[in-house]
């Protein structure tokens, strides 16, 4: 374990510790979580140069929004959901 120590202004420690975020199980969890998101930006970027020269064109958002509701949906149907 390696112990962490940081200064926050007063009113977002005490927001914190009412809403149980500064405990150490908490803290692993929102720091896993900001890696998890850093990483899938890090990984979409690094493939943003390949896909320019590719060639590919940008999606609009009407197919970008169809793209997450299929995604969604079979996500939804794998788990059993309806």
């Amino acid at each position: 374990m390696t112990t962490i120590q940081i200064e926050l202004p007063e009113a977002t420690a005490q927001a914190a510790r009412d809403a149980g975020l500064l405990t150490p199980q908490a803290l692993d969890r929102l720091l896993t979580d900001a890696l998890k998101r850093q990483q899938a930006a890090d990984s979409l970027l690094s493939i943003a140069g390949r896909v320019a020269a590719a060639g590919i064109a940008p999606m609009s958002m009407d197919e970008i929004n169809a793209e997450v509701k299929a995604a969604r949906a079979q996500r939804r149907q794998r788990a059993g959901g309806h």
